[in-house]
C-alpha cells in the first residue's frame, strides 16, 4: 500500500471525526537551479501535523531538513532556490499561493520559526525587547508601547531573570541559553498556529537543552501549538515527538509514531543512526566493542545522485535493485511508511537501541 504521509488518529473531541492537520505539505519540492547543475535540496517530501502535535524531521546535515522548515516558511533565497512543486496548506490556505504581502501576514503571525543559531537571526544593533516589539506591531493592531510591554511579558514566558532590563539589552549581551529564549519569545508572541524549531537546542549546553525544551512543551500544552521539531538528537525526539520523519538527500525514506521507529525502524539508514547513539554503558566499562558504531560513507552530493536508491552506496544491504531503481514509499505495518526494497529483512528485528535499554 503506497502512501505520501502518515495518516494521523487525532479525532475531533466534540463529532468524534478524525481532525484536520493544521499544517499539511504534499509532494514538496525546491531546487535549486546553479551554474554546475540542479540541486534537488527537497524532492517530493510529504507531511501533516495537528495541533498539539510535535513532529519531528530528522537526519544528517544536508539532508534538506531546514529548507523543507524554509520552504514552509517561504524563505527560501530565490535565486537560485525556488520551490517548484507540490502545495503547502495552514488550516485550509494555501501559502504558496499567497502573494508576498498576504504572506507577510502569515509569516511570524500563524507559523512562525526558530532558526538554527539565534545569533545570527537577531538583529545585532536593535534590542531584544524592540526586535520582539516590532513582530507584534506587524501582525496586531497595538502601540509600541503596549507591544513593548508585551515583548517584556513574552520574556518573563521564557523564564528570563529581570525582563525589563533584558529588554534592553542587545543580542551581543545574553548568552546563548537567553538568545536562544528570546527566539523563542518572538517567535510565540503572536501564538502561532505552528512553531518550527530548527535545531532549538544547538550548541546550548544539557542543562538549558533540557530547559528549552521543557519550556516548549510547556507553551505547547498552553497554546495548543502545533511544533515541527527539526533535530539531529535523537534524544530530543524520543522525549519530544509523537511522529518521526527520517529524510536522505532530499527524500523523505521512513515516516512512523516515534515508539515504532525507536523499536522497529525498517529502513538501514534509520537503524544506523539509532545504533550510532552513545553508549554510556560501554563507555564507562571500557569494553573494546564499546566504540560507537557508525555508518560508513558519506551523504552523496545533491547535485551528483547516484542511481537508484540514493543509500546504496552506503547500505549493508543493498542489491542490484537498489542501485537501479528508486524503492517506492511504501506502508509496511500499521502506520509504517519506509522506502526500501529489503525492509523486510530489518523486519521483526529489535536494534540495538532497544536492546541495551531493555537489558539494564
Amino acid at each position: 500500500m503506497k502512501r505520501d504521509s502518515f495518516i494521523a488518529t487525532v479525532t475531533n473531541p466534540v463529532t468524534g471525526t478524525p481532525a484536520e492537520p493544521v499544517l499539511r505539505v504534499d509532494g514538496l519540492q525546491t531546487y535549486f537551479f546553479t551554474r554546475n547543475g540542479l540541486v534537488k535540496a527537497v524532492d517530493g517530501v510529504s507531511f501533516q501535523v495537528h495541533a498539539g502535535e510535535t513532529l519531528a524531521i530528522v537526519g544528517e546535515s544536508g539532508c534538506g531538513k531546514s529548507m523543507t522548515a524554509l520552504s514552509v516558511m517561504r524563505l527560501v533565497q530565490s535565486p537560485p532556490g525556488r520551490t517548484v512543486g507540490g502545495t503547502i496548506t495552514l488550516d485550509g490556505k494555501d501559502l504558496l499561493g499567497l502573494s508576498e504581502e498576504e504572506m507577510r501576514q502569515v509569516r511570524g503571525n500563524e507559523v512562525s520559526m526558530i532558526f538554527q543559531e539565534p545569533m545570527t537571526s537577531l538583529n545585532p544593533v536593535i534590542t531584544v525587547g524592540d526586535q520582539i516589539a516590532e513582530a507584534i506591531v506587524l501582525h496586531q493592531p497595538i502601540s509600541k508601547r503596549a507591544a513593548l510591554q508585551k515583548a517584556v511579558e513574552m520574556l518573563k514566558l521564557v523564564r528570563i531573570p529581570e525582563a525589563e532590563r533584558r529588554a534592553r539589552e542587545y543580542p551581543h549581551q545574553l548568552s546563548g541559553g537567553m538568545r536562544q529564549r528570546v527566539m523563542t519569545a518572538m517567535a510565540l508572541a503572536c501564538n502561532p498556529k505552528v512553531l518550527l524549531a530548527d535545531e532549538p537546542t544547538t550548541a546550548l549546553d544539557v542543562t538549558i537543552q533540557a530547559q528549552v525544551l521543557a519550556l516548549m512543551k510547556e507553551l505547547q500544552e498552553q497554546f495548543g501549538t502545533a511544533i515541527v521539531l527539526i533535530t539531529h538528537d535523537l534524544g530530543v525526539v524520543a522525549e519530544n515527538a509523537q511522529h518521526v520523519i527520517v529524510m536522505y538527500a532530499g527524500k523523505k525514506i521512513e515516516e512512523a509514531p516515534v515508539a515504532e521507529i525507536f523499536e522497529r525502524p525498517l529502513h538501514p539508514y534509520t537503524r544506523g543512526l539509532i545504533n550510532a547513539v552513545p553508549r554510556l554503558d560501554l563507555a564507562t566499562t571500557g569494553q573494546e566493542n564499546g566504540r560507537l558504531q557508525e555508518i560508513p560513507g558519506i551523504v552523496p552530493a545533491l547535485i551528483d545522485l547516484p542511481d537508484g536508491c540514493t543509500f546504496a552506496p552506503r547500505c549493508a544491504h543493498a542489491t542490484d535493485i537498489c542501485r537501479q531503481k528508486y524503492p517506492p514509499f511504501e506502508e509496511k505495518s500499521q502506520s509504517h511508511y519506509v522506502a526500501c526494497w529489503h525492509s523486510e529483512k530489518l523486519y521483526g528485528e529489535k536494534c540495538g537501541y532497544i536492546e541495551r535499554n531493555e537489558a539494564r
